[in-house]
C-alpha cells in the first residue's frame, strides 16, 4: 500500500531504463519546461514588461494608472513605481522588476532605461537564437560589448564644476522633463539643487550625499509653485498646550529622547492609601517631580522642547507657564534630522542636559498648512539637514510631484558624486552604438553578431524616445547615425518637438554618467541571466483546503495510509 502511495505522488521525469523501471524524481503537479520552450517563455515574459514600460519613456512618454485590490489609484510614469505596484507573477519578469529596484536604490533614476535596455537585448537575442546561435555565444558577445560601452562612456563623460549651480540645475531639469511636474520644472530644479548642496559632504577627494537628510513632506492643497524649501526641519505635529507660545525667535532647542512624565516602575508595586491627605501628598510629589524636570530644562536656557516620547499634562502646564514651546511624540528620524540641522544633541536623561546640548534656530513657529498644523523649525545657521514641503491641488499630483522631486534630488546627488556628465536626449546612446559597431568588425565570428545586437539594443533607447514623440524612427536614426560619424557629432540628438538635429549640451540636456552606466550594467546582467536558463521546474501550488490546514498535498493521504 505504501508503494502505491509513492507512485501516485511522483511524476515520471525521465524515460524508462532498458530494464523497464521508470526514474521518478518530481512530485505530482510539478510542471517542467526545458530547452528552447523554457527560454522562449522567459524571453516573452521579460519583453512584455519592457514593452509595458517603453511607452512611458522620455519627455513625450505616457502615464500609467494602477489600481490596487482596495481600489486605491496611482497615476505615474515612474518606472520603479509602476513595476513595484504592478503585481508581476512570472519569475523571469520579476527579474526585470529587481533590475528596476536595483537601479532605483543605486542611482535613484534611470529605472525605465535599465528595463527597456534589458528588453531590447532579449529581443535581438531571440533573433539570434532563431539563427541557431547558442545562448553562450550571445552572452559572451554581450559582455564584451558591455565592457566596451562602459569604457567609451567614461571617455565621453566630461568633468563638471560642482560649484556651478546653473550646471546642476540643468541636470535636475533634464530629470524632471519627462515628469508630471514639467511646467514647474525650473522651480523644482532650483529647490533640488539648493537642498542637495546644503547636505553634501566632502570626504577626502569625493563628495558624499545622503538623501535621507532631505525630508520631504507632502501636503494636499495649493499649487505646485507653493512648494518650499525649509532650511531646517518641519514637524508634522502641533504645539501640545494652548497656553504655549506659537512662535519663538532665536530658539534654543532641547532634543529629548526621554518622557516628561512619571513612568511606571518596572517591578509591580502596591501603595496602601488610608486617608485623603495621603492621596494629596502622592499627587503633590508627582507634580513636584515634573516641576523639577521643567525647571531643569528652563535652567539651561531652552525655550523649545522636542520630545520623542510623551509629555504629561501637568508638565505641559509648567512648560506653558515658563513660556516654553513643546512638541511631543516626534519620530526618531525627525529628531536625528533636527540634530544635524540645529547642531544640538539628543539627550536621553534630562538630568544630563547642558546648555551645550541645545540646538539653535532663528525661528520656531506653528503654521497651518492645508488642514493640518505643523511646526516649522527654520533659519538654522548651517543646517546639514533640510526639508521640502510639496504642495499641489490634486492628491495624485502631489504623490507624483514627490516621486519627481526624489528623482531630481538623486540626479543632482549623482552628478556631485560622479563629477562627470554626459549629453542626454539619446545622444550618448547613439555615440556608444557607433563605437560598439566598430568593435564588432574587429572581433569577427558569431560573437560579432551578438555585439552588433548590443549596439542595436542601445540605439533602441533612442528609438523609444522618437517613437513616443510620434516621429519616424527609421528616418531619424539614419540622420543620427550619419551625424555621429563626424567628430563634432557626439552631442547631437533629435529635438522631439520639431524633429530637427540639436546639440544636447548646448540645449542643457545633460545627466550624470552613472545613470546610463548603471542601466547598461543592470540591463546586461538581467538579460544574460535569463538567456542562461534552459530548464524551468515549477512546484505545484497548494490547494486552498491544504493552505488552510497548513499541510502539503499528499500529507493527509499519507497520514490515512499510516
Amino acid at each position: 500500500m505504501k508503494y502505491h502511495w509513492i507512485l501516485s505522488h511522483l511524476v515520471i521525469a525521465m524515460t524508462a531504463e532498458p530494464t523497464g523501471i521508470p526514474v521518478l524524481i518530481l512530485k505530482e503537479g510539478t510542471q517542467r519546461t526545458t530547452g528552447r520552450d523554457a527560454l522562449r517563455s522567459n524571453l516573452l515574459a521579460a519583453r512584455a514588461i519592457a514593452e509595458m514600460i517603453k511607452t512611458t519613456y522620455g519627455p513625450k512618454g505616457m502615464d500609467k494608472m494602477l489600481v490596487d485590490a482596495l481600489g486605491d489609484v496611482t497615476i505615474t510614469n515612474d518606472g520603479a513605481t509602476i513595476l513595484d505596484k504592478a503585481e508581476i507573477q512570472h519569475p523571469a519578469a520579476k527579474m526585470l522588476v529587481q533590475v528596476a529596484k536595483s537601479q532605483d536604490s543605486e542611482v535613484g533614476d534611470g529605472t525605465k532605461r535599465a528595463v527597456i535596455f534589458a528588453g531590447e537585448l532579449l529581443r535581438y537575442a531571440e533573433e539570434l537564437l532563431d539563427k541557431n546561435i547558442h545562448p553562450t555565444v550571445i552572452i559572451s558577445g554581450y559582455r564584451i560589448a558591455m565592457e566596451e560601452a562602459l569604457k567609451v562612456l567614461d571617455q565621453i563623460a566630461e568633468p563638471i564644476d560642482i560649484n556651478s549651480e546653473e550646471l546642476l540645475k540643468k541636470v535636475a531639469r533634464t530629470s524632471l522633463t519627462s515628469k508630471a511636474v514639467h511646467d514647474a520644472r525650473e522651480f523644482f530644479a532650483d529647490i533640488a539643487v539648493k537642498a542637495v548642496k546644503q547636505v553634501v559632504e566632502k570626504r577626502g577627494d569625493k563628495y558624499y550625499v545622503d538623501l535621507d537628510n532631505i525630508q520631504i513632506i507632502k501636503k494636499y492643497g495649493g499649487a505646485l509653485l507653493d512648494s518650499m524649501l525649509v532650511y531646517g526641519i518641519v514637524l508634522d505635529k502641533e504645539v501640545v498646550h494652548p497656553g504655549m507660545p506659537r512662535r519663538v525667535e532665536n530658539a534654543r532647542i532641547a532634543l529629548l529622547d526621554a518622557a516628561l512624565e512619571i513612568e511606571k516602575p518596572e517591578i509591580t508595586a502596591k501603595i496602601n492609601i488610608t486617608s485623603p491627605e495621603l492621596i494629596k501628598a502622592f499627587l503633590d510629589k508627582e507634580a513636584e517631580m515634573l516641576k523639577e524636570m521643567v525647571d531643569k530644562i528652563a535652567s539651561v536656557g531652552a525655550n523649545v522642547v522636542v520630545c520623542q516620547k510623551g509629555i504629561d499634562e501637568v508638565a505641559q502646564h509648567f512648560l506653558a507657564k515658563k513660556g516654553i514651546l513643546a512638541v511631543r511624540r516626534a519620530k526618531r528620524s525627525d529628531l536625528e534630522k533636527l540634530e544635524r540641522a540645529t547642531g544640538g544633541r539628543i539627550v536621553s536623561n534630562i538630568e544630563d542636559l547642558t546648555p551645550e546640548d541645545l540646538g539653535y534656530a532663528a525661528l520656531v513657529e506653528e503654521r497651518k498648512i492645508g488642514e493640518d498644523k505643523m511646526v516649522f523649525i527654520e533659519g538654522c545657521k548651517n543646517p546639514r539637514s533640510v526639508s521640502i514641503v510639496i504642495r499641489g491641488g490634486l492628491e495624485r499630483l502631489v504623490d507624483e510631484a514627490e516621486r519627481s522631486m526624489r528623482d531630481a534630488l538623486s540626479a543632482v546627488a549623482d552628478a556631485l558624486r560622479d563629477g562627470k556628465i554626459i549629453p542626454g536626449g539619446g545622444a550618448t546612446e547613439i555615440e556608444l552604438a557607433k563605437y560598439i559597431r566598430r568593435l564588432a568588425t574587429k572581433i569577427g565570428g558569431k560573437e560579432q553578431l551578438a555585439i552588433e545586437a548590443f549596439a542595436k539594443a542601445i540605439e533602441g533607447l533612442t528609438v523609444s524616445l522618437i517613437e513616443n514623440a510620434g516621429l519616424d524612427p527609421i528616418d531619424m536614426i539614419m540622420k543620427l547615425r550619419a551625424a555621429h560619424e563626424k567628430d563634432s557629432g557626439k552631442y547631437l540628438s533629435i529635438d522631439l518637438a520639431t524633429g530637427d538635429l540639436v546639440n544636447m549640451k548646448e540645449k542643457g540636456v545633460i545627466e550624470p554618467v552613472s545613470i546610463l552606466a548603471n542601466a547598461i550594467k543592470a540591463g546586461t546582467e538581467a538579460a544574460t541571466i535569463i538567456l542562461r536558463i534552459d530548464d524551468v521546474i515549477a512546484a505545484s501550488k497548494l490547494e486552498k483546503g491544504k493552505e488552510e490546514t497548513g499541510k502539503k498535498p499528499g500529507e493527509e493521504e499519507k497520514e490515512k495510509e499510516d
